[in-house]
């Protein structure tokens, strides 16, 4: 029966304004009149046609570059950004969670941080996207009380921490193994606060900062040696650009982004060799401008114009695609852009130097929609018995791609026990399957409906999550002996103090011997008790019951609840202190329901017919016979022995145990020797089908040890013995087992 089903689902696209990319937001408005280009094709090379790239998950935002893959990053429904790790070579994506704010730089060096804006990160981690298996660097700049300010390496960043009198500085920091060192970059002015620096490029780093008088606050611009920590040059800025990012640099030119009232968005370059500084405008403060330098080139556009390259040393403007919305700088000194062009569609596009020195662009990923996920089949039956399948069910889903895995859960729907998995693909094919063993919390799992769920999901991390909801009914062959409705035998023990337990069983033997799953004390007070015995299930609730007989000769029923417990008691009757022996729990007549045989002290056995009413469980009594006081011990176990109905085995004073076959009738066939020596014992137990075998069991329980005897449905040779972990060195502990 299905519960439930969704489809996959790909939370929606969000453009997010990034201090690195986007520089607002507005209308559409016409570039300046410098920038105009004549469109230029832009051919792909030819080594390119056969190439398989990488996909640019549709729906998307480009998150940052490195030197041998990119980050995307989405929205999921709890408005958190999911970001993914794709390398240009085709291999496996890498999902890096929803981490709170990020930055990467340093060839491939990811840093992951505890803020939304980088300049604010202060717990940080850095990985080198480079080999996405090795472990991250944790690095605890508040406890510099610091900030994040660039990443230099796997190991180190650039941070700006204060001095002992508060000023702003900027340090190296670096973590090797457990231990964290700084190291001051010098040549910067003292005053100089709020940094913010760019993609370490060659050894070098460009940085911004505020300086000046406090009533006249101005912006600066450093490059920074790394190795030395020391300024080679600095710039003088109107403002510093905390918050704008945009910072720039080539072996040729430094660049910034600035904003001017009545002007616009604008980049400021400087020539590096001749100190020229030129104001290069890019339009309307809104029209969401994006830019990257490659070598003098400054590439440029917004998502309403092409991307265009103009030099920053001829002023010549080159087309170099129909259109973009991203463009970021990799430590390489490329740019890559997320745009289009007729020739080969939307993608990610490379921008290096040619050999002339003029721009050259590739194609370096498609723009794909992302996989989307399906569950096609499910494979979970609706009802399954355990007794048929040898303890086990295998489940399965068929998924529409191979590159996934699925969480199961399973929860029985009345105690609320809950079993989970994951599964992997196969080997071949697309259907994820395992086989449960029926355990659950340690012990084979209820009888019942469970509620299955599946879960699906790409091993990168894209898309959002499918899933698939069933319900499965499990079942096994009534078992007797069994409180807890899994099928297996639960034996009762009562040890000195009054203290009732109970042993639960494993279903079926663990290579060849019988193991008990756990014990549980059901209560105390039980020491009132002449006789405690198991009868089946009396009242019709599929649970085993029990009956209780008194020191005042009262008969006591205890309903069983399935979960291990027993309703409080119910009087039966009086007047059972005549009899000396109980037992029960067989179906005697074979009606389908347990019934009660009782000896009294004169020796006649009498028999009680279950009548499935738990407030009457047992009809008027009928005679069985006489002479039964020559035993000391009767146990009911069942159709051992393949006749009509169940079965009864008596134990003489010598020690001599008797089978006594079930006619239908409630009475026995005449008696056969099963063999001596049971009177090592001093508890008989009809435990139900003890190993999953179809055929009920007997346990003894003595001094000596306990033993389970395996009934073989053959008279000629009835049991054969079974070694147990139960009551394994407790021969003495316990007064009466049932």
């Amino acid at each position: 029966m299905q519960l439930r089903s969704t489809g996959t689902r790909l939370a929606t696209a969000v453009t997010v304004v990034l201090a690195v990319t986007a520089l607002g937001a507005g209308t559409l408005a016409t570039a300046p009149a410098a920038f105009a280009a004549t469109p230029a094709a832009v051919a792909a090379p030819a080594d390119q046609a056969d190439t398989v790239l990488p996909v640019y998950p549709e729906g998307t935002d480009l998150g940052g570059v490195g030197t041998s893959g990119f980050l995307t990053y989405y929205f999921a429904e709890d408005r958190s950004r999911k970001l993914l790790w794709t390398p240009y070579d085709g291999g496996a994506r890498t999902s890096l969670g929803t981490p709170k704010g990020w930055s990467m730089g340093a060839g491939d060096v990811l840093v992951l941080g505890d803020a939304g804006w980088s300049a604010e990160m202060r717990a940080i981690t850095l990985r080198n996207m480079a080999t996405p298996s090795a472990p991250g660097v944790d690095i605890d700049l508040g406890a510099l009380n610091g900030n994040y300010v660039a990443v230099l390496s796997p190991t180190s960043v650039l941070a700006q921490l204060p001095n002992e009198v508060g000023q702003a500085e900027l340090h190296v920091v670096t973590k090797d193994g457990a231990t964290t060192t700084t190291r001051k970059i010098t040549g910067l002015p003292a005053d100089a606060t709020d940094y913010f620096g760019s993609v370490a490029k060659d050894g070098s780093v460009l940085v911004g900062y505020e300086t000046g008088p406090a009533d006249k606050r101005t912006g600066g611009r450093a490059l920074i040696d790394v190795a030395s920590g020391t300024v080679t040059k600095t710039y003088a800025a109107p403002e510093s650009g905390y918050g704008f990012g945009g910072l720039n640099f080539s072996a040729s030119h430094v660049t910034w982004f600035g904003y001017e009232a009545g002007t616009g968005d604008y980049i400021t370059s400087v020539d590096r060799s001749t100190g020229a500084e030129k104001k290069t405008v890019l339009g309307p403060h809104l029209d969401e401008w994006y830019h990257a330098l490659v070598g003098d080139w400054l590439v440029y556009g917004n998502p309403t114009t092409p991307v265009r390259a103009v030099s920053l040393t001829t002023g010549e403007t080159r087309q170099l695609l129909d259109s973009g919305s991203a463009a970021l700088t990799a430590a390489d000194g490329t740019a890559v852009l997320r745009g289009a062009r007729a020739a080969d569609g939307k993608g990610l596009f490379r921008v290096e130097l040619a050999e002339d020195g003029t721009p050259k662009v590739t194609k370096t990923a498609d723009e794909a929609p992302l996989v989307d996920l399906k569950i096609e089949q499910v494979h979970v039956p609706d009802t399954v018995n355990l007794d048929q399948t040898g303890g086990k069910v295998t489940l399965g889903w068929t998924l529409s791609q191979r590159e996934a895995y699925v969480d199961v859960r399973l929860t029985h729907m009345v105690t609320e026990k809950v079993y989970t998995t994951r599964v992997y693909a196969p080997a071949e094919g697309n259907l994820f399957s395992f086989t449960w063993d029926a355990v659950l919390d340690g012990a084979d799992a209820p009888n019942g409906s469970y509620a299955v769920e599946a879960e699906a999901k790409l091993l990168d991390g894209t898309g959002e999550p499918v899933s698939q909801g069933w319900r499965m009914d499990v079942f096994r062959t009534l078992n007797p002996h069994d409180y807890t409705n899994n099928g297996s035998t639960d034996v009762l023990a009562r040890d000195a103090a009054g203290a009732l337990w109970r042993d639960d069983l494993w279903d079926r033997p663990v290579d060849g011997k019988v193991e008990t799953a756990g014990r549980t004390k059901i209560g105390t007070g039980w020491g009132a008790y002449k006789q405690i015995e198991a009868v089946g299930d009396l009242a019709g609730n599929v649970a085993g019951d029990l009956v209780a007989l008194d020191g005042a000769g009262v008969l006591w029923h205890y309903l069983g609840k399935g979960d291990g417990t027993f309703e409080t008691r119910v009087k039966v009757g009086t007047g059972w202190g005549a009899y000396d022996k109980l037992t029960g729990g067989s179906d005697l007549d074979g009606d389908g329901r347990a019934d009660l045989l009782a000896t009294d002290t004169t020796g006649v056995l009498w028999f009680y017919k279950g009548t499935g009413d738990s407030a009457k469980p047992f009809a008027t009594r009928a005679r069985v016979g006489g002479g039964w006081g020559a035993y000391n011990h009767i146990t009911a176990v069942g159709n051992i022995a393949g006749t009509a109905a169940g079965d009864l085995v008596a134990r003489d004073a010598s020690g001599v145990l008797w089978l006594y076959q079930g006619n239908g009738s409630g009475n026995f066939a005449t008696r056969v020797q099963i063999g001596g020596g049971w009177g090592a014992f001093s508890q008989l137990v009809g435990a139900g089908d003890v190993d999953s075998d179809g055929r009920p069991d007997l346990i003894a329980y003595g001094t000596g040890g306990t033993y389970v005897y395996r009934s073989t449905g053959s008279v000629n040779a009835l049991f054969s013995r079974v070694t147990t972990d139960l009551y394994a060195g407790e021969g003495t502990k316990f007064n009466h087992v049932a």
